[in-house]
């Protein structure tokens, strides 16, 4: 097997998660009820239950509001992009890279930064603040900042947004340094290096 074949990632339960959403959201009303969720508790979607009930059934009890929250506040903020947004991105950002190459969150503030969309200091005080704060503050706040992102034109990993926010209770600290190490090679314009390729669980 080739070096290119081996780099070559078959789509994760959070890839095929987001390809299901944007096609509900195909439908205006489906995308409208999506969109009701934004930044609220899953305890006020009453909306989109029927729709994401059914990728809720594997996970246990342990940590199911974090994993609920996520899977519900991606559905929600997929379904609130501009409309120049929605034309023409793709369903999985980066399908077929393996997963530690690909962007998160602080990748997409280094390159807003580049473009001039943000300033360096609102992205690097969003994400120092993030780092501090709990999953339910995360969710409230990132709306604001995820359409400042799609109205500039740039690229959200949403599947790599859902599995940071999944592990936010007891993963915060590795991923927020993770998202900051992102931004400043970004920024910098030093992100040939993805970071080191920590071993990650199976993801399928």
């Amino acid at each position: 097997m080739t070096d290119s074949v081996a780099a070559v990632a078959p789509p994760t339960k959070y890839d095929r998660f987001v390809a299901e959403v944007h096609r509900l959201c195909q439908d205006n009303r489906t995308r409208a009820e999506l969109r009701r969720g934004l930044g609220l508790p899953v305890e006020r979607c009453n909306y989109m239950h029927r729709y994401l009930v059914p990728w809720l059934r594997d996970h246990d009890d342990q940590g199911y509001g974090d994993v609920r929250r996520a899977y519900y506040g991606v559905a929600s903020l997929i379904a609130a992009r501009p409309r120049s947004a929605r034309q023409g991105e793709p369903e999985t950002a980066a399908a077929g890279i393996v997963w530690h190459q690909r962007p998160n969150l602080g990748t997409s503030l280094g390159h807003a930064v580049t473009k001039g969309i943000l300033k360096p200091n609102t992205a690097e005080s969003a994400l120092h603040l993030m780092s501090r704060q709990s999953s339910d503050a995360v969710h409230r706040g990132l709306p604001a900042l995820i359409v400042q992102l799609t109205r500039g034109g740039i690229t959200v990993d949403w599947a790599v947004l859902l599995k940071d926010l999944s592990r936010w209770a007891y993963d915060r600290d590795r991923t927020a340094t993770r998202w900051l190490d992102s931004y400043f090679r970004t920024a910098t314009g030093d992100d040939n290096d993805a970071g080191p390729d920590l071993p990650e669980e199976n993801e399928r």
